[in-house]
């Protein structure tokens, strides 16, 4: 069987990204470099800066991709981008630069969808068994997704406003804790008790998630405190938060996982790095018969490896792009299934 090489390029927000991946499995190389030093003086990710910074980048990136890998460009069967969701900004850069190197080497182009790459990510580590279920939890996104084969995709549940990543973030923000928020929060409420009561997410969707009101409560809550001059614990507060968001996804997420029938659950996307969240997977699955995969940390954050790996799928499924499609930063999961 003829090996399949794919060269790929992420620059959904905040990372630009290059990788080579052999067969969906074997890292040629992996090259990310990041913005969080310049964004975390704003407290978030400035759109026009990310993608400024994307043009200053991709180029470096590409080449010591190529490079690490020791290989040319020649020598890839196609060249994968991250067509969207993401910042329009941000994903243009990245999309240029993959029509670039598919007009210079004639190589067919695989546009990608975002979520797909992080779910397929986990296919470096463990062959993916269909049908499956993944939890996408992200900084843009949160998602309950069904797959029946490679090339299948049907969301169960998804986030009616802010995405859990965004709500770490925001109470953060309020905390005083700086940006990215999650890995701060987590660090912060390890080993702390949940004590405060804050309210729970409301949804109208069976496995719909909502996270904008628990977030609203975190800041009332907050308000509240300093109006009657009481005291908090920070500590406190972000354990209370943090339990209450994450006893939200696995309730829908178990709920889910009861009305489908799946070999293997996947966890996906940048809070798959959450050290609580993974606790609670392990807890809810030990005695299940569906096998659960949580991704090694390194996969969890916006990389292309990830991006190879969906498009070694799309390449074998035939979902190959064209020079007309842009980027696009609503992309729906589907709109690029073939």
């Amino acid at each position: 069987m003829k090996d399949i090489t794919i060269l790929a390029i992420e620059s959904s927000c905040d990372e630009s990204a290059c990788a080579i991946v052999r067969n969906g499995k074997e890292i040629l190389s992996n090259v990310v470099a990041t913005q969080i030093e310049v964004h975390e003086k704003f407290g978030g990710v400035l759109p026009e800066v990310a993608s400024r910074l994307h043009v200053e980048q991709i180029s470096a990136v590409i080449d010591e991709a190529v490079e690490k890998a020791g290989i040319s460009v020649a020598d890839v069967d196609a060249i994968a981008y991250t067509r969207g969701p993401g910042l329009i900004g941000s994903l243009h850069v990245g999309v240029q630069a993959a029509k670039t190197l598919a007009w210079a080497y004639h190589k067919p182009l695989l546009p990608i969808h975002h979520i797909k790459s992080h779910i397929f990510a986990n296919n470096l580590i463990t062959n993916l068994k269909f049908p499956l279920l993944a939890l996408v939890v992200s900084g843009g996104h949160s998602e309950i997704v069904y797959m029946k084969d490679d090339n299948s995709y049907e969301i169960l549940g998804q986030t009616q406003d802010d995405a859990i990543g965004e709500a770490y973030d925001k109470v953060a923000r309020v905390l005083h804790l700086g940006y990215p928020g999650g890995p701060k929060i987590d660090k912060l409420a390890k080993g702390v008790e949940s004590l405060y009561k804050l309210p729970q997410p409301k949804t109208q969707g069976e496995f719909d998630l909502s996270f904008s009101g628990l977030k609203s409560g975190v800041l009332q809550f907050v308000d509240r405190c300093k109006r009657k001059g009481e005291t908090y614990d920070d500590a406190t507060l972000a354990a209370s938060f943090q339990e209450t968001a994450l006893n939200e996804i696995m309730d829908k997420l178990v709920k889910a996982i009861d009305t489908v029938e799946v070999n293997q659950v996947l966890l996906a996307g940048g809070v798959a790095a959450n050290s609580r969240l993974r606790e609670k997977m392990d807890e809810a699955f030990k005695d299940r018969k569906e096998e659960l995969i949580l991704p090694p940390l390194w996969v969890c954050t916006d990389n292309a490896a990830m991006v190879a790996v969906a498009g070694y799928f799309a390449y074998k499924n035939e979902a190959f792009g064209d020079f007309s499609q842009s980027a696009k930063p609503s992309l729906k999961v589907m709109d690029i299934q073939k």
